[in-house]
């Protein structure tokens, strides 16, 4: 009985060391296989870092703002008795825009003239009588008095009228009408907005490491993207451009954005630009220098840095070659349609990942296939936008 006990225990002992033997060299060899697992070759399109003229020029978006603009209210509380002006149509300075109801103050300028005449007829009487020693010294100069507060009292009553007639105060362009007739204004309420549109203001931010470079004088080129334009029932992209100059820089920088206000003065005679609009605004800052230009879909965007990814030949751990990546940390200039400037980090004539950056890492395998390739054009013009 011992020895079948025995016997027993042996076989079941010798059975799981076989099976953890068979175990042991399955999972050694599925570890051997993971290390030697290389990940098939991701696919990608490449170009070449070529050196190109890139302009030296500074953009940022501006804003149009009326050299001369104002909205015009009552001077003084009265009703509105006429308007003169149509809305949207142009004005020249001193034109009349509304007239308030004067007919109390013309009754009151009345009776005050007739004041004045009479107080001239006294004074005409009391300069003979003082002439001739009748009066004293002191009715003279209470005659005198009189005279002159009746014809101040008549220039203030022709002021007050003069005041409700509102004219424009220059030149320009009128809004939206914001009265009626018949209807009561108190004073300072609005009539109507009056903006000068030529020439006209155009203001943008410089970062505050660029702001030396602004100098006043300095060309400044507007373009404004118009889609207004239909061409057989559809919409044609239309730009149009605007030559000005700078003619003033703030005395201060913004705190919060650390920008400098730059102002640029232009011409406007066709009244295409309005106050208010976003406009895109270059400064030519000088000759174009020679810089290494990408297409923006090959910058790996990061918050610790920026980087491209190089196509070169590199080894595995087995010491075979492999056509690979390596990642390079770059310094991104200015932007440029669909290219971006490398200021520093790779060299002319390196091969640059230009799509499929976000699955790559450094040291994966790539195919390169450049059947079809992002753009990369300064100035695209997209069919659809």
């Amino acid at each position: 009985m011992l020895k079948r006990l025995i016997f027993t225990l042996t076989a079941v002992v010798a059975i799981i060391a076989a099976l953890a033997f068979v175990k042991y060299r399955q999972v050694t060899a599925a570890i051997a296989q993971y290390a030697a697992f290389q990940p098939p070759p991701e696919a990608v399109t490449t170009v070449e870092a070529r050196e190109e003229p890139w302009p030296a020029r500074l953009s940022a978006i501006g804003t149009v703002a009326a050299v001369r603009g104002v909205t015009v209210g009552a001077d003084l509380p009265g009703v509105v008795d006429r308007i003169a002006f149509e809305a949207g149509h142009s004005v020249r300075e001193g034109d009349i825009l509304a007239q308030l109801d004067t007919r109390q103050e013309r009754a009151q300028l009345a009776a005050a003239e007739a004041q004045r005449d009479l107080a001239r007829l006294n004074f005409a009487r009391m300069q003979d009588l003082i002439d001739q020693g009748v009066i004293s010294k002191a009715e003279y100069d209470q005659s005198t008095a009189e005279q002159r507060q009746t014809e101040a009292r008549v220039g203030e009553i022709r002021a007050a009228i003069d005041r409700k007639t509102i004219r424009a105060p220059f030149s320009g362009v009128l809004g939206l009408r914001q009265i009626n007739l018949g209807q009561y204004l108190s004073g300072g309420d609005p009539i109507v907005s009056l903006q000068s549109l030529d020439p006209i203001y155009v203001n943008f931010g410089v970062p505050q490491q660029e702001a030396g470079q602004i100098k006043t004088g300095r060309e400044v080129r507007i373009r404004l993207d118009d889609d207004s334009t239909l061409t057989a029932g559809a919409r044609t992209p239309r730009t149009v451009q605007f030559s000005g100059r700078v003619t003033a820089l703030d005395s201060v920088m913004d705190p919060g954005t650390r920008n400098v206000q730059v102002q640029a003065t232009l011409a406007n005679p066709s009244a295409t630009l309005h106050p208010g609009m976003f406009v895109q605004a270059e400064v030519v800052l000088g000759s174009a220098r020679s810089l290494i230009t990408l297409p923006s879909s090959a910058i790996n965007y990061a918050p610790y840095g920026d980087s491209v990814f190089v196509v070169d030949d590199l080894k595995d751990a087995r010491g075979q070659s492999y056509r690979g990546v390596r990642q390079q940390v770059v310094k991104l200039g200015e932007t440029r349609g669909d290219q971006i400037a490398v200021l520093s980090g790779i060299k002319r004539g390196e091969e640059i990942v230009t799509s499929g950056v976000f699955k790559l890492r450094n040291g994966a395998a790539v195919l390169v296939n450049n059947k079809v390739r992002p753009g990369n054009n300064p100035a695209p013009k997209p069919e659809n936008s």
